[in-house]
């Protein structure tokens, strides 16, 4: 049986400051309180958000002085992604909450203000948890426009509408769209994510510092498309491993997200031959040195794959599918092109 509305509003209200900078982004916090515009995040400071329980009242309870209006957190909700239902308004705070669709079993308060250390493995699954599918989203939007049409099976990448950018110590955190990817080990357990920040048409990536960022645990995990038997292809980045995925849509694939971390990537118990996808550049020609000596050495056949450009997605951009599929053809091994090539022409 799922909790009743005033449970779910009391778990958004022990999170109520998370919350505001979430749904309420065009705000700020003022000792206590939380100040917008109204609840439909219009910038300015007629509205109050009550950020902590005190003699005045409940935390997430909320008044706007300029109209009158006032509720709690899941008005919030509701208002601000102009959400029409109450089905609607309770399962997104159920994946702000990190929860299933199904009720949580109770915990104490102090477990429900309990929360992971920023940058762990722990957050990364709470941030996961918070993000939906991409199909539909600027996150599909910015992948077709990198050429990336090849979605399926991509349930390990999601959308996130408001994702926390924290510049640096010095400056406020921001809010952008943002590419959620799931990284995981072996046996499918969630040990990290990638954030790849967004514009908000989703025709590029933010206009920040350092657009990809990723947290927990990463070293020898990677973000994974298709399970893999005996024949895997490893790349660095998202995008690369996907463009040669549109390419080899049956082949399984992970993205291991840098040079050093793709040198590390774990093995498989069934894998027999591994491609590496190389990126034409010096950090791209240690990585494949390294792994194709680690896995020569476990009895893994390895071959690489290189790019013409720097990288396959630079390829699938400026020469088109087809000619990617060529590019590749001499490259892969003679039953693989029939097995994964031919099949997906």
């Amino acid at each position: 049986m799922r909790e009743p509305p005033h449970a779910l509003a009391r778990r958004l209200a022990d999170r109520a400051e998370a919350v505001c900078r979430l749904y309420l982004s065009n705000g700020r916090r003022q000792g206590n309180y939380w100040t917008v515009g109204d609840v439909r995040n219009t910038p300015g400071r007629s509205m109050f958000v009550r950020l902590a329980d005190s003699a005045r009242g409940s935390a997430g309870r909320w008044t706007d002085a300029a109209t009158g209006e006032h509720g709690d957190l899941l008005d919030v909700v509701r208002e601000a992604l102009g959400l029409k239902t109450f089905g609607d308004v309770a399962k997104e705070a159920r994946a702000f909450l990190g929860l299933s669709h199904e009720a949580a079993p109770p915990v104490s308060a102090a477990s429900q203000r309990a929360r992971s250390p920023a940058g762990s493995t722990g957050a990364a699954r709470q941030l996961f948890g918070m993000s939906q599918p991409i199909i539909g989203t600027i996150v599909e939007a910015y992948l077709r426009g990198r050429g990336i049409t090849t979605l399926h099976g991509t349930g390990s990448l999601r959308f996130h509408p408001r994702c926390y950018y924290r510049p640096d110590d010095h400056r406020p955190t921001e809010t952008w769209p943002a590419m959620i990817a799931a990284v995981t080990d072996l046996d499918g357990r969630l040990t990290g994510a990638h954030r790849t920040w967004l514009a908000p048409d989703g025709l590029g990536k933010a206009p920040v510092d350092t657009p990809r960022r990723a947290m927990g645990d990463l070293l020898g995990n990677a973000v994974r498309f298709g399970a893999p038997g005996s024949v895997m292809a490893a790349g660095e980045g998202i995008e690369t491993t996907l463009s040669l995925r549109c390419a080899l849509p049956d082949m399984a694939m992970a993205a291991a997200l840098s040079a050093a971390h793709l040198a590390a990537i774990l093995f498989p118990p069934t894998l027999e031959r591994l491609y590496v996808i190389r990126d034409n550049d010096p950090a791209g020609d240690g990585a494949r040195d390294s792994l194709m000596e680690r896995a020569t050495s476990a009895g893994i056949e390895a071959i690489a794959l290189s790019p013409a450009m720097e990288d396959f997605n630079d390829d699938l951009r400026h020469f088109g599918l087809d000619a990617l599929r060529k590019s590749i053809a001499d490259q892969l091994m003679r039953r693989d092109r029939f097995r994964y090539l031919n099949r997906a022409a």
